[in-house]
C-alpha cells in the first residue's frame, strides 16, 4: 500500500493540522526518500533564518521546531503506528539544529545537510536507542536530535581546521 493510500485509510485527513506539521505540508509523502526530502526543504528556510538572526536564531527555531514537532508526531503516530515515514518535521528540526553550527556558507551547508542525513539513517548511539526505545512524538523528534550533535559536533571540528 503507497503512504498516501495509507492515510487516506486513516482516520487523520490530510488537512488535519497535525497531519500538515508531521510531513511538512505534504513534503512526507515523496514517494522515495521523504526523509531526505524532508531535510532538502528545510535547507532554504534555515538560510533564511541563520541570514536574519543568526545560529541563536537558528536554535531558537530548533527548539519551536521540536516542540511543535513532538505535538504532531505524537498525533500521527498515534494514529498510523510507531515513527510512520510521512513524519519528516523531525528532519527539518535536526536540519536546523544542525546548520547552527555552520557558518553561512553553501559547502557548510551542504556538509550539515550530508552529515546529518548520514547520522540519521545509521543511527549511532544513541540515536538508534532512541529510535528502538523512546515511544511517540518525543522518540521520533529525539533520535533526529542525537544526528543532528553528532553533524554539529562535526561541522564545529571543520570550522575550527579551516579557521572559519
Amino acid at each position: 500500500m503507497s503512504q498516501v493510500a495509507a492515510i487516506e485509510a486513516r482516520p487523520l485527513p490530510f488537512a488535519h493540522p497535525a497531519v500538515l506539521v508531521a510531513t511538512l505540508c505534504g513534503v512526507g509523502f515523496a514517494p522515495k526518500a521523504p526523509g531526505t526530502a524532508g531535510s532538502l526543504v528545510a535547507l532554504p528556510f534555515a538560510w533564511l533564518v541563520a541570514r536574519a538572526a543568526g545560529a541563536s536564531g537558528l536554535l531558537v527555531a530548533a527548539a519551536l521546531i521540536v516542540a511543535v514537532g513532538w505535538w504532531a508526531a505524537a498525533i500521527v503516530t498515534r494514529a498510523y503506528g510507531k515513527d510512520p515515514q510521512i513524519v519528516v518535521v523531525d528532519e527539518a528540526a535536526g536540519q536546523f539544529l544542525a546548520l547552527a553550527a555552520a557558518p553561512l556558507d553553501p559547502w557548510f551547508y551542504a556538509a550539515g545537510f550530508l552529515l546529518f542525513r548520514i547520522f540519521d539513517v545509521t543511527k549511532p548511539f544513541p540515536a538508534g536507542w532512541a529510535d528502538r526505545r523512546v515511544p511517540g512524538g518525543f522518540g521520533v523528534m529525539l533520535d533526529d536530535i542525537f544526528a543532528a550533535l553528532y553533524a554539529a559536533i562535526l561541522l564545529l571540528i571543520g570550522r575550527w581546521l579551516l579557521g572559519r
